[in-house]
């Protein structure tokens, strides 16, 4: 009865999320999803893209006092700059000099330690600008979401396989973050990225593993 309930009341808040859902929302979400979707392919498009999709994402971000998610998306941006630049490079035989691989343990090392420091810095900035700027900030949950999307962009940059892995964190993380704010619609966007997430995980791995010659 009491889960029926809360079922009933969960359907409902996404019914009416889903009716104030906006056009600048849906257009993000569609360029997200795309990106996501270029990116599992190794197609230099998941930057251009995914520009369109940041960009909104800083201002709904910043709206939805998303403070973490808003320096996200803006990291985003210029990392996917950085990643463009990094994605076309080619030697004199004009081969891409990136390609994708696993991390080394030291790399995982780096990448813990990246996480814990964007983590920390996130969460008591946060807490500081809770008071008086963002009272609607959830601190814990905004820097987890946002640290390992920090990380997950920096590795994506370099083609690593475990940048799928922070990706799938993120998204599990963003899913209740953007629904408890009345995002409904971005809610549902990051499950599909978490599915693609996934198979992009085992789509890296494979070529990792067998590396074109």
């Amino acid at each position: 009865m009491i889960f029926g309930a809360i079922m009933e009341t969960i359907l409902q808040q996404f019914i009416d999320g889903m009716r104030q859902t906006s056009l600048l929302e849906y257009i993000a979400v569609f360029a997200g999803i795309a990106s996501v979707w270029f990116s599992k392919k190794e197609n230099i498009l998941v930057y251009p893209v995914g520009l369109i999709n940041t960009v909104i994402y800083i201002y709904l971000s910043m709206k939805g006092h998303l403070l973490g998610e808003a320096s996200v998306n803006f990291y985003y941006t210029v990392m996917s700059i950085y990643g463009w630049f990094l994605w076309t490079r080619r030697n004199e035989k004009r081969e891409h000099k990136l390609h994708i691989s696993f991390s080394s343990s030291r790399d995982w090392i780096y990448q813990l330690l990246f996480f814990a420091v964007f983590y920390l810095a996130i969460y008591f900035a946060l807490q500081y600008l809770k008071t008086d700027f963002a009272p609607g900030a959830i601190p814990w949950a905004d820097a987890f979401a946002s640290a390992s999307a920090y990380t997950g962009m920096w590795l994506m940059t370099r083609k690593k396989v475990e940048s799928w892995i922070w990706w799938i964190i993120t998204n599990i993380a963003s899913i209740p973050l953007y629904f408890v704010k009345g995002y409904v619609f971005t809610s549902v966007y990051y499950f599909v990225l978490l599915i693609l997430a996934v198979y992009g995980l085992f789509e890296w791995r494979k070529k990792a593993a067998h590396p074109q010659t």
